[in-house]
């Protein structure tokens, strides 16, 4: 437990930091290293002009250009699962771990005024950063909530839709992430998430690294396990669909940021980190 919570700290002041940067008026980071070049809090350096490897490229200029600026220097994920998972009007959707909203912003939008968004987050500082760019949105559909993806403060049954952005692999208990998915859904509902996979193991200097928790590798399940521990929360109809495979020079910089020496590990790691959209449906 002492583990545990002691990883839920490191996310928590990382996320906190990156949501006081962007209310500064600058794009959101997570780490930083002794030159000053900022990282995301998923991994990969960032240029001064806050172009990120891992999060750059996610969401198109139509996209960005809906939303408050403030939402979209905040975007910390891997993915863009509102533009695959198919979300309708009238639906219910949660995030887990919202950050600065764009992803619910985003789904509030896709599911119209008869639909409802909810994210949920643990940072005060992004809760904050969220209210303030549903505001300035227009939202009305939306609700940030305050709490850990572990206990959804919500009923069961209570949503058609389960979406996440690079925050599942943060968790250091994903079995109870799942299950706490699984109960909030509708029966026939989604869980539809991007997060970071891996294929094959992971060198343990890398797992050891609470920096790299906050950097959503250390943190990511291989790509099996996170089948099976989909099927043990009750989910069927599993699919795990590569969306971008991370070069090993890209690995190479994370690893400096995390306090790594590259050379021991880059090889072991190869390309075998990759972000991904995983699908399963909770049976009727």
């Amino acid at each position: 437990m002492a583990e545990t919570n002691e990883i839920k700290e490191a996310v928590r002041e990382r996320y906190a930091s990156a949501a006081l940067k962007v209310v500064s008026g600058g794009p959101a980071s997570c780490c930083g290293t002794p030159s000053g070049v900022a990282a995301s809090c998923c991994g990969g350096s960032a240029s001064t002009a806050g172009v990120d490897p891992i999060s750059s490229g996610l969401y198109d200029a139509m996209q960005k250009d809906e939303l408050p600026e403030r939402a979209v220097l905040a975007s910390l994920g891997c993915g863009n699962p509102t533009a695959l998972a198919e979300l309708m009007p009238g639906e219910k959707v949660l995030d887990l771990g919202s950050g600065g909203g764009i992803d619910v912003l985003l789904s509030a939008k896709r599911v119209g005024p008869t639909g409802f968004a909810y994210g949920l987050d643990m940072t005060d500082e992004m809760l904050n950063l969220a209210r303030e760019n549903a505001r300035k949105a227009g939202a009305a559909n939306v609700e940030f909530m305050k709490g850990d993806i572990e206990a959804v403060p919500l009923p069961d049954a209570a949503v058609d839709v389960v979406i996440s952005n690079c925050v599942i692999n943060l968790s250091a208990d994903k079995d109870r992430v799942l299950r706490e998915a699984f109960r909030v859904l509708k029966p026939g509902g989604r869980f539809a998430v991007s997060d970071v996979v891996h294929r094959g193991g992971v060198p343990e200097a890398l797992r050891k690294s609470l920096e790299s928790w906050a950097g959503c590798v250390a943190g990511s399940l291989e790509e099996g396990e996170y089948r099976a521990k989909l099927e043990a929360a009750g989910f069927g109809h599993i699919e795990i669909e590569p969306t971008r495979v991370y070069s090993a020079k890209e690995a190479s910089e994370f690893l400096v940021q995390a306090g790594l020496d590259p050379e021991k590990v880059e090889e072991e790691m190869g390309d075998r980190f990759f972000a991904a959209f995983i699908r399963a449906r909770k049976p009727e």
